[in-house]
């Protein structure tokens, strides 16, 4: 046979463009249009019902940037329509930007329900199926002018509505009355589904050419100026390769509904909640014509905004979970950041998420469901375990650039050994479309094959492009099995796990440790603001709890405001979500972030000073929230505070820090160490008196400036070759001695540098470890990246950096392509690195982004930690990071792992004085290697007190809780505070594993 076979493809795809396609609307009449443009921000259905509408022509333009319209459709149906499907389709300007990232709509009816979304890939709502004929139609559809952000990452002032100015910026193209030619629609489908398997099957497979065939075949029964007329004759030529069932062995793929939203991206949380109420409408829509439809979908938070604004779609999704049509999952309150939320935070985001679902719908939620989320920590597989939670997916880990992960399904092992069961869907996406090129690719890029036979696909638009379509579900019927495709079966995600887990489980791999995203590295530090927002809330939050339960149980009047509490712990939950934290938004977003950060931590201090307050009146006092003592300068004096408890305010101090210049150089010194600062106000020595040795090997605390112009993703990633230039910032303005003791000394350093100015504190106080460094910026750079660097006289084969409820190590070297590849790191309070017998720590009050790298040098091989202070991208926000900041950072000479833990810890949870009485630590665990993480009162409100806690170091520790009240029940729980078992009264003694978190519920007597 002659191969024509190019000349097929090529007459196929004509006539299914020019033919075929535009026959699926048979008939169309135009619907009436009116139009009330929204004034400010967007309003509910009844002001919108009530509003005076003016005339609308289709063609107009409408909608200022982020503006909101409301249109009145009305029309009716042609009674020559009787007995056919009859739609309203509407376009009120879609462009080619993908959906979700350009105008949407939400239609109601004439009484203000909500009926479905309008979505460029979804433009209808079914009118009559069939019609009656002559009936009236009478539509309200909610239209968000919402602008297309991202273009090539170039600069652009669309992403605020304080400077996305007032050019409108889509023309209503069209609204209508339609019919569907079901005949040609399910063509089309049918076409697709067999058109895009062929182009994926190797051309010496048989199968391919007879698909060819079929369709040629199909072509000659169409008459393409009868469309219509001859579609079933053209379907019939297609029944037989349609109906050739899959091969026995044919990969496996489970299907489930999805429609990833963003709490926040390029658009603020206020479109989310429309965007996640247009996808709910539209799911539990199709559900009605689907109902094999499963629709998977996470984020309590998203549902928690429905259920406020939108109760009849509520209503409706709590009906399809009941129904087996919609599947809650993810198990936490956003699909947050999985590097820099602290420990509890990530705890809490369990938690809210897991009682939203069992509360509001009765879903006991058994996964982690994070598929888009920028690297994972290995603190999860233990989180996840506490809460009851079986499974892991993610996706994201397709996008590394340099490795690709070895296993589709393995078991992931965190830092304290635990192993969690995790998926990563080999389609690569978690918006499949059905399209023959994705699943024929999750089929060859399935790692685990010989063993395992299914793999994970979800599907439907994201980020407000509507989730699953008819037209998918049609397609997965027609993929059910379809010889020469994966079979598909749509399913709920549980149903899938389990299948694997029974299948695969027993020989499923290991992946040990953090899974790094070789990508967005620069997410650990873009919009300081925000992060900083983020670190001072957790650690504002940890400090009222502790003080209300203190309260709560020295004085049983006080009343905790357990209301305020969760209000507040949701907003910095929600705040955590994966494109806010880290800073990957338009400026609106981070914007509103840090006035929200403010408020946040206005109202938990003025929760706390309430607690305080209630504890008496006598004192005043030192409040320790840190749950390790520690000795400070306060006031006039020395302190030694307990953790977790208060000491009175001294007056005297038996240390004492001295100063004193020494030509163009300063010495500061106190009984640990003895700190030089040079002419150019940098650190030229800082010596270890105790360790009698030098910390540094070159200049300490260099500033130095990169150029920072990543090849893509501007606000995410930071790419290697910035290294490749830097300014050292040595020039200096000034340094000065601004105190010379007895209990502090500080050096105060100005730099200028282009168009900012930088002033450094470097303080040293009496008996302290740390050479404190406060830094005051007005940042105004364009693309560059500012770092602090300290050579340190260490010869450290792999850095120790904390993680949520312990620490991870990474080689400081780069000797295979995934070494190399993190080449910037994350961290939370500390960073250290050691050799036998002596190490250093870097610490950060709100820092994120380290680098650390090998340093030789005349004495040897040293090693250069450097903290990534700040960013200057300019999309999706043109003016990141721009104007004044404030950060601390430290360097801990001679630090072991606890000493990092303790300091970090200190220097992130400052000492508080208030006129209050000595009060005793409400617990006390009696090692040192077990860190007291929260102490809080119960969620029941039943007046329990939650204790959590941890091994910080990396080892075995047998240890003794003593509670400081009479308790009359204690139990160990689960995250959510459930009972695993109970315990021995007190004292309560308990052995932990390496990094082992424990819950402990204690009842007063």
């Amino acid at each position: 046979m002659h191969d024509d076979r190019t000349l097929v493809e090529a007459r196929l795809e004509r006539a299914m463009g020019q033919f075929v396609r535009p026959a699926q609307y048979a008939e169309r009449v135009p619907l009436v249009l009116s139009v009330w443009h929204v004034p400010g921000e967007p309003v509910p259905v009844d002001r919108a019902l009530a509003a005076e509408y003016e005339t609308f022509t289709t063609g107009t333009v409408w909608g200022k940037p982020w503006s909101t319209s409301w249109f009145r459709l009305s029309g009716r149906v042609p009674e020559e329509w009787a007995g056919r499907r009859v739609e309203a389709v509407i376009d009120p300007g879609f462009t080619g930007d993908g959906p979700g990232f350009q105008a949407e709509g939400l239609l109601y009816d004439a009484a203000g329900v909500p009926l479905k979304g309008i979505h460029p890939r979804n433009r209808h709502l079914t009118v009559g199926a069939p019609a009656s004929g002559g009936e009236p139609v009478h539509l309200l559809l909610e239209a968000a002018a919402n602008p297309a952000v991202l273009h090539g990452f170039e600069p652009t002032h669309l992403g605020d509505v304080l400077t996305a100015g007032d050019r409108p910026v889509y023309r209503f193209r069209s609204a209508d009355l339609a019919v569907l030619d079901e005949a040609v629609w399910q063509l089309v489908l049918d076409v697709e589904v067999l058109s895009e398997l062929m182009h994926e099957l190797p051309m010496d497979r048989p199968r391919r050419h007879e698909i060819l065939r079929a369709l040629e075949d199909m072509l000659d029964a169409l008459d393409l100026h009868d469309v219509s007329g001859t579609a079933q004759a053209a379907r019939a030529a297609l029944t037989d390769v349609l109906s050739r069932p899959a091969s026995a062995s044919a990969h496996r793929i489970s299907a489930t509904g999805h429609a990833h939203i963003d709490s926040a991206w390029l658009w603020p949380l206020r479109e989310t909640v429309r965007k996640a109420s247009r996808t709910f409408a539209n799911v539990t829509a199709l559900a009605a014509d689907y109902p094999e439809l499963v629709f998977s979908c996470s984020q309590a938070q998203q549902y928690a905004w429905v259920k406020e604004h939108q109760p009849h779609i509520w209503e409706r999704i709590k009906k399809a979970v009941r129904d087996g049509n919609w599947a809650p999952v993810g198990s936490m309150w956003v699909e947050s950041d999985a590097n820099m939320p602290g420990g509890e935070a990530l705890a809490r985001q369990i938690v809210h998420g897991k009682r939203f679902f069992a509360e509001e719908l009765g879903v006991e939620t058994e996964e982690i469901w994070l598929p888009d989320s920028f690297g994972y920590t290995a603190a999860f597989p233990q989180l996840a375990k506490l809460a009851g939670i079986r499974w892991f997916l993610t996706q994201k880990l397709s996008w590394n650039q340099s490795n690709k992960m070895p296993h589709h399904t393995f078991w992931w092992e965190g830092i304290d050994g635990t192993r969690v069961f995790t998926h990563f869907p080999p389609v690569d996406t978690y918006n499949s479309q059905f399209h023959g090129r994705e699943l024929a690719h999750a089929e060859r890029n399935f790692a685990d094959k010989g063993r395992a036979t299914r793999s994970l696909v979800p599907f439907g638009w994201g980020d407000g492009g509507g989730g699953p379509t008819r037209e998918m579900l049609e397609k997965a019927r027609r993929l059910r099995s379809l010889e020469g495709s994966p079979r598909v079966e749509i399913e709920k995600p549980s149903a899938f796990f389990a299948a694997a887990e029974e299948e695969y489980g027993p020989h499923a791999p290991a992946w040990s440790g953090e899974m790094y995203l070789e990508l967005h590295r620069a997410t650990y530090t873009t919009q300081a603001k925000t992060k900083q927002g983020n670190r001072r809330s957790e650690h504002a939050l940890r400090e009222a709890e502790l003080w209300c339960a203190t309260a709560s149980v020295r004085n049983p009047s006080y009343a905790c405001p357990h209301d305020a509490l969760d209000r507040l712990w949701k907003t910095v939950l929600l705040h955590q979500f994966h494109d806010i934290l880290p800073g990957s938004s338009i400026a609106w977003v981070h914007r509103e972030a840090r006035d929200t950060y403010a408020r946040v931590l206005a109202e938990v201090e003025e929760i706390t000073a309430g607690a305080v307050a209630a504890l008496g009146t006598d004192g005043p006092a030192v409040f320790n929230a840190s749950p390790y003592e520690r000795t400070e300068v306060v006031g006039d004096g020395l302190v030694t505070v307990p953790g977790l408890g208060s000491a009175p305010v001294p007056d005297t101090a038996d240390e004492a820090v001295r100063a004193e210049r020494d030509g163009d150089t300063h010495v500061l010194e106190n009984s640990r160490l003895r700190v030089t600062v040079d002419a150019r106000g940098l650190l030229s020595s800082v010596r270890d008196l105790a360790a009698d040795r030098e910390v540094l090997c070159g200049p300490g605390n260099l500033l130095q400036l990169h150029p920072d112009h990543p090849n893509a993703w501007d606000a995410w990633d930071i790419d290697r070759h910035y290294r490749r230039r830097h300014t050292d910032l040595t020039d200096v303005e000034s340094v000065e001695l601004v105190e010379d003791g007895p209990l502090r000394a500080v050096v105060r350093v100005t730099r200028t540098f282009g168009k900012s100015r930088i002033t450094q504190e470097l303080r040293l106080a009496a008996g302290a470890r740390r050479v404190d460094i406060v830094t005051d910026v007005d940042w105004q750079e364009s693309e560059k990246v500012l770092k602090a660097a300290f050579p340190i006289d260490v010869h450290a084969e792999r850095s120790t950096a904390e993680i949520q409820f312990g620490h991870v190590h990474r080689p400081t070297h780069t000797n295979t392509s995934w070494d190399a590849a993190r080449f910037e790191i994350c961290a939370h309070r500390w960073l250290r690195i050691a050799e036998e017998g002596y190490g250093v720590a870097v610490l950060n009050d709100s820092t994120y982004g380290h680098d650390v790298t090998r340093t030789p040098s005349e004495g040897g091989l040293g090693t250069t930690v450097r903290l990534t202070l700040l960013r200057a991208p300019h999309s999706p926000d043109p003016e990141t990071d721009l104007g004044t900041h404030r950060f601390t950072y430290a360097l801990l000479p001679g630090a072991d792992v606890g000493h990092a833990v303790a300091e970090g810890l200190a220097l992130n949870l400052p000492l508080r004085v208030a006129g209050a009485p000595v009060v005793e630590p409400l617990v006390r665990v009696d090692h040192p290697g077990v860190t007291v993480e929260s102490v809080k009162l119960a969620e029941d409100r039943s007046g329990d007190v939650v204790v959590r806690l941890y091994e910080s170091r990396g080892g075995r520790a047998r240890a003794t809780l003593t509670p400081g009240f009479p308790v009359g029940r204690a139990e160990v729980t689960d995250l959510l505070e459930r009972p695993l078992h109970e315990s021995d009264l007190s004292p309560l003694a308990f052995e932990l594993r390496p990094f082992q978190i424990l819950t402990v519920r204690l009842r007063p007597a």
